[in-house]
């Protein structure tokens, strides 16, 4: 299948803001590209791409003062196929793991391991390791956590989430990311785009949206906090340890985000 996405940023600054964003098809799909991933700016930006130490790729620019809109639009090909789901992968030993998944075993900005892993091990300590226990967690997380635009809250950790039982797609991933890092399966946060493909549509403005991936079975695997069923079509853009090294973008100044317009549909064929 073909699915079209895209974005309409729109920030004013009130003097000349250094910012980076996280705006860009992670690598690891730009082989589905079928047609070009720009990041183009309504007003002529010098602009350069690196990559960060969790292999996302970030651009920097400095947005004048006034308005300055970032835009994409492009075409990725998708499998049509839901989320994959693989009961049999096992969890692995701590000692197993290889050295560079540690990393997503410990607390970070947003999940705060040690405040919940006497909660995690009261819950979920007497199921068997592995798929069944992450499905537990997600559930757990899904039910816990209420959702709504109006919880949003930048600042809102995983154990506050928790404590107050409200939240965005964030907080589902960040919720779920801890508890799993808590009965030591590596969890990783991503963000990206997830159109309502396969599912009735929800009558809200599209967003950007957070999941996480689990390392059972020596793989990566895709799991759904906020939604809890296998979806169809996430195009991953960021991964990291949690919101904080995925942030779609940070300004280093004041700049406020005034316009934002997200897409990301099935098309029949190229444009």
């Amino acid at each position: 299948m073909l699915i079209r996405a895209g974005y309409d940023l729109t920030f004013h600054a009130d003097i000349d803001t250094p910012m980076i964003a996280m705006l860009s098809v992670h690598p690891s799909r730009k082989r589905d590209l079928r047609t070009p991933h720009r990041l183009v700016t309504s007003r002529p930006l010098p602009i350069y791409d690196y990559e960060d130490a969790f292999g996302n790729i970030c651009t920097r620019l400095t947005a004048p003062a006034g308005d300055t809109t970032i835009s994409c639009d492009f075409v990725v090909e998708d499998s049509g196929e839901p989320d994959r789901q693989s009961p049999d992968a096992v969890q692995h030993a701590v000692a197993d793991l290889p050295d560079d998944i540690i990393v997503y075993l410990l607390a970070s900005r947003y999940c705060e391991v040690d405040r919940l892993t006497a909660t995690a091990w009261d819950l979920f300590g007497a199921m068997p390791p592995g798929w069944s226990r992450v499905e537990a967690i997600v559930g757990y997380a899904h039910r816990q956590l209420t959702y709504g635009y109006q919880y949003a809250r930048a600042t809102r950790t995983a154990y506050e989430g928790h404590q107050e039982q409200v939240g965005v797609c964030r907080d589902f991933a960040h919720l779920a990311v801890t508890l799993c890092r808590c009965m030591n399966i590596p969890a990783r946060y991503c963000s990206g785009y997830l159109g309502d493909i396969g599912v009735p549509p929800v009558d809200v403005a599209m967003d950007f949206h957070a999941w996480f991936e689990v390392y059972l079975g020596g793989a990566w695997h895709a799991f759904d906090a906020r939604h809890n069923v296998p979806r169809i079509g996430r195009i991953v853009m960021a991964r990291g340890r949690d919101a904080t090294d995925t942030a779609l973008t940070t300004a280093f100044g004041p700049a406020w985000l005034t316009g934002f317009k997200v897409h990301a549909d099935e098309v029949a064929s190229l444009p």
